[in-house]
């Protein structure tokens, strides 16, 4: 599950936050100002690095209100004096901004201890840019208030807010953000007691080599903290580097341990000792980062993996895991109910030979789409080759899986059945391409038939349009109604169907307005068609009681012809039938 990175709002008081940073600013600066200048080791502005970096921005400021008059106390009681008090508690102030702001802007989800990168980012804006910036300044005013000068006073308090940096605010950041007790309430007691006696063991290397060894074993260390950063992780390796930079701190101002070699000065020492801290802890912590994110990473794809299972294992559509080639990797239980196949018998089986022979390239083709343009989702309806119950169309929604790269490596496909959505649209298409009054083809239904014929006309086949308007029908709707009109409209295709031969049609274009698809049959014989229809209406129609009427119609002919527009050829038919009907109707007139 996600961790929440903020706390909202602040767990401590700002009088808590402001306690805690004069406390630690005076241990500091009583024990660590050795040479009158600035202290040698500071981890004052670790806690307020660590308290702004785990809340919100709105909170920053009571925060820094707190720290500030701290300093200045601090600074004034045991550090430079009540002139430094205030450029120090500003300086100190900046330099934990500067982190805060560099790291929320570049560490989307505010996690600095997440992963390597964030703590990359982290150390870069610590030991980059915040500590250049503010030691400059913290020299510039220690070099006009003590004797010690810029140079010396830089590399003071570069060495010592780097290393109080590195060492306590990762540390405090996963107790301030609750991780340390998270860890110890959801960690088993087998490795709570692992972790215990790994630092345990440590604590002893680290007062062996600092106060027992009669050699200099600074080396000794790392192989227990490399350990502990595989074992425990980002939690232990920062507990580690806590217990090795306070027993060998402890030592090295004692006048004991392997750093009494190097020269007789204090601050040099310390300093040295410094260095040794950082470089233990850039060797371990990123490591311990890296083992964390991916641990993280391991339990989310557990986690995805258990819900990908369950999904798949009690869902009605096929879920199917190919390669990169096509071949079945995993297959639902499902299948064996749609298809009537083991799914285990279908792992190691190239998927295409599931589908018809005729839609197996369009399911390849959305394989390979799927796998050019990862994070894409692609559909294609296809025929099953078997199917064990009555499914006679599937859909496939096909998406690529990508590894560590971003490279695909697969895809995952669901395959749904989709019969009875294809029946349906069967049936309302079937409904679509008819008129619901007269049973004729619907206008959009008869113009793709004829736009049909008309390639075939393309390629040789004769075949004639018959554009038809029944006389006077305005006046049968004006003396009978509209409901006599409608029983003439659907008299005239009942009439009119049957003497039509096989493969012509018949179509309703709008109100008493229609027309015949003539396939296969020249002008001539087309011409005798119309005359043969036009002898079905001698009957006169029913339109009431005892009341009937002659049914006549005016057309319009044209022979189809492949090199002419669909509309051409309407436009033709249709200057026939006006022709007819102006020369006296109930005549068929042939397009020029």
């Amino acid at each position: 599950m996600p961790r929440v990175a903020l706390r909202h709002p602040s767990s401590l008081s700002p009088i808590a936050i402001g306690i805690i940073y004069f406390v630690a600013a005076c241990a500091a600066l009583a024990v660590s100002r050795f040479e009158g200048g600035l202290a040698f080791i500071w981890g004052a502005n670790a806690f307020l690095m660590a308290e702004l970096l785990t809340s919100r921005r709105r909170h920053w400021p009571r925060a820094l209100l707190a720290c500030a008059p701290a300093s200045a106390a601090a600074t004034a009681l045991l550090g430079m004096g009540p002139l430094a008090a205030v450029p120090m508690a500003a300086i100190n102030i900046l330099e934990a901004l500067i982190v805060a702001i560099l790291c929320r802007r570049f560490v989307p989800d505010h996690r600095v201890t997440g992963s390597i990168r964030p703590l990359l980012i982290f150390i870069v804006a610590l030991c980059g840019v915040a500590n250049v910036v503010a030691g400059v300044l913290a020299a510039s005013v220690a070099a006009l208030l003590t004797p010690v000068g810029f140079g010396p006073s830089f590399l003071q308090w570069y060495s010592g807010h780097v290393l109080g940096g590195l060492i306590c605010t990762p540390i405090l950041i996963m107790i301030l953000q609750g991780e340390a007790g998270r860890w110890w309430r959801e960690s088993p007691t087998a490795r709570k007691a692992e972790a215990a006696a790994l630092l345990l063991f440590f604590s002893l290397a680290a007062v062996h080599v600092f106060f027992w060894a009669r050699y200099p074993l600074l080396f000794a260390p790392l192989l227990p903290l490399v350990l502990i950063a595989f074992r425990v992780g980002q939690m232990g390796t920062a507990a580690a580097v806590i217990i090795l930079a306070m027993v060998g701190g402890a030592a090295t101002m004692a006048g004991e341990g392997p750093l009494m070699l190097i020269g007789e000065n204090v601050g040099q020492r310390v300093q040295f000792f410094q260095f040794y801290v950082a470089l233990s802890f850039l060797l371990c912590m990123p490591v311990a980062a890296e083992l964390t994110m991916r641990r993280r990473l391991f339990e989310m794809l557990a986690d995805s993996e258990n819900r990908f299972r369950a999904i798949a294992e009690h869902s009605g559509d096929i879920v199917l895991n190919l390669s990169i080639d096509g071949t079945i990797l995993y297959a639902s239980p499902s299948a064996h109910e749609q298809i009537g196949c083991a799914p285990d018998l279908l792992v190691g089986q190239p998927a295409a030979n599931l589908v018809d022979p005729q839609d197996r390239a369009a399911v390849i083709l959305a394989h390979r789409s799927a796998l050019a343009r990862p994070g894409s989702t692609h559909r294609v309806e296809f025929r099953p080759l078997i199917s064990s119950s009555d499914t006679e169309w599937c859909e496939i929604v096909t998406r690529a899986m990508v590894d560590e790269r971003g490279r695909p490596s697969g895809v995952v496909s669901t395959v749904r059945d989709i019969s009875k959505h294809k029946a349906r649209q069967r049936v309302l298409q079937q409904v679509a391409a008819r008129d619901s009054l007269t049973g004729a083809d619907s206008r959009r239904a008869f113009l793709e038939k004829l736009d049909r014929e008309i390639e075939r006309a393309g390629t040789g086949a004769r075949s004639c349009l018959l554009l038809i308007d029944l006389d006077h029908f305005k006046s049968v709707n004006d003396r009978y109604g509209h409901g006599a009109g409608d029983r003439v409209l659907s008299a005239f295709v009942e009439r009119l169907r049957p003497g039509l031969r096989t493969g012509d049609s018949i179509g309703r274009l709008g109100g008493e307005e229609f027309a015949i698809l003539l396939v296969d049959s020249d002008i001539d014989r087309s011409s005798a068609l119309c005359e043969r229809l036009r002898a079905r209406l001698a009957d006169p129609v029913p339109v009431g009681e005892g009341e009937a009427v002659f049914v006549t119609f005016s057309a319009g002919l044209v022979a189809l012809d492949g090199g002419s527009t669909r509309s051409a050829l309407l436009e033709a038919a249709d200057k026939a039938l006006y022709r007819a009907k102006h020369s006296g109707r109930n005549c068929l007139r042939l397009a020029a």
